[in-house]
């Protein structure tokens, strides 16, 4: 199985359109390659170089989305931040680590340097049987015993001294 982004390749920078810094809008993605038995998809995209209070590596959620029907094999960008979507694609979508629904693109902190963002695409054998707006401990739990295959796009973003938030 693959998945990409027409908005940047694998391991390249992520334009900052779909970042906290820009437009804060998801990027589009596609995929391929579903194995069989494949019954949905869901998305996880983390931030794998965020650092925790205590200054320890700890990843920090972006995206969550399940339920995606096995019939879907791309996702439009700028989705909504809701917890279910019917349009433009039915699916259900978690709290990023924000403590927001939906996406919510890459922030690190000024100076932080480089961070990379691993958007996770999962095969799933059976629906994962979650409500909508799961946070990322249950939606973990419920990806156990469920993947058939998985497959990764990494962005890279960093932002710098010039940059700030938009309101």
């Amino acid at each position: 199985m693959e998945i990409s982004s027409p908005v940047f390749r694998n391991k390249d920078w992520i334009p900052k359109r779909y970042t906290g810094a820009g437009e804060n809008v998801s990027p589009s993605l596609r995929w391929n390659g579903e194995p069989k038995g494949c019954e949905g998809f869901a998305i996880l995209c983390e931030d794998m170089d965020a650092i925790s209070p205590e200054g320890k590596l700890q990843a920090f959620v972006h995206w969550i989305a399940y339920n995606i029907s096995p019939n879907v094999s791309a996702l439009p960008e700028g989705l909504p931040q809701k917890d279910r979507l019917e349009l433009p694609v039915s699916m259900d979508q978690g709290l990023n680590s924000f403590g927001e629904l939906g996406y919510g693109g890459p922030l690190p902190p000024i100076g932080h340097g480089k961070h990379r963002y691993h958007i996770k695409i999962y095969a799933l054998k059976a629906p994962l049987g979650i409500p909508p707006g799961a946070d990322i401990k249950l939606f973990k739990q419920a990806l156990r015993d469920h993947v058939i295959d998985t497959a990764e796009v990494i962005g890279i973003y960093e932002r710098d001294l010039n940059q700030s938030v938009m309101a």
